[in-house]
């Protein structure tokens, strides 16, 4: 993993969670573990940062990690990390975007992608994705049921690359039970698509879903979902205040610190 850049985006501002990256979760806040998460794909790569509030940064500094200032006028984590990618003049051909609100990211997810950014050059931009079991799908509708926007979903055409991601659970079966993959809050991009992103413009469906990813497709930029295999671990993003105990629960029974 030498040379990967591996950027958190870390907002305090969320309009679904205010202040989350300080979140305590099992006694060190969300935005520590997540650290820890980017961390923990081994040596040599470097970590940082980017964040538009004085208070993330100084917690980002006391985890240890290199912090990027970046302006408050980013509308999402993408423009985030395009923005402090941007003034690095040593920055990779691959940067990897761990969205801060994903603790329990194992590593084989980001070396994943890693490895398949590697083995096609043609690839601009991949996110992992999940093959949901009976007890994940059952947490995605109890969101739904509840109310809440919570985790993402995607459909993909036969090479694995997203047709579509929704907030709501796609593909729709029509009372029959049929595959669902949970999008997992990951991405790789070649330098050079991440640099484009910010000068494009917001489409309709990003605008609807609140997704950012969705303006790569809707200007023609495929986005490639490499379907992981989480090896017994359970896998949720902090989305809303309700998911902290979650998160802790999965750590406890894992036997995580």
């Amino acid at each position: 993993m030498a040379g990967t850049i591996i950027v958190i985006p870390a907002r305090w501002a969320s309009r679904r969670y205010p202040g989350k990256p300080l979140a305590r979760i099992a006694g060190r806040s969300l935005l520590h573990r997540t650290i820890d998460a980017g961390r923990a794909i081994g040596s040599g790569a470097r970590l940082l940062v980017a964040t538009d509030d004085d208070r993330v940064a100084e917690e980002a500094a006391a985890a240890g990690a290199e912090v990027v200032i970046t302006s408050p006028d980013c509308a999402n984590g993408t423009e985030r990390v395009a923005e402090a990618v941007a003034g690095l003049a040593d920055a990779t051909d691959i940067v990897v975007n761990l969205q801060g609100d994903a603790p329990l990211t194992p590593p084989w997810f980001i070396e994943a992608l890693i490895a398949a950014m590697a083995a096609s050059n043609d690839m601009a931009v991949a996110t992992p994705v999940l093959r949901t079991d009976p007890g994940h799908l059952a947490r995605l509708r109890a969101d739904r049921a509840a109310g809440r926007v919570g985790a993402t979903t995607v459909v993909t055409d036969a090479r694995g690359a997203a047709l579509y991601f929704s907030k709501e659970i796609i593909p729709h079966g029509g009372g029959k039970e049929v595959p669902v993959l949970h999008h997992v809050g990951v991405y790789a991009y070649r330098r050079e698509a991440l640099l484009k992103y910010p000068d494009l413009p917001m489409g309709q469906a990003e605008r609807a879903e609140g997704l950012e990813q969705l303006r790569f497709l809707e200007h023609g930029i495929p986005v490639a979902c490499v379907e992981v295999d989480a090896a017994g671990r359970d896998f949720w993003e902090v989305n809303h205040p309700e998911d902290v105990a979650l998160v802790e629960a999965i750590l406890k029974r894992e036997g995580r610190d």
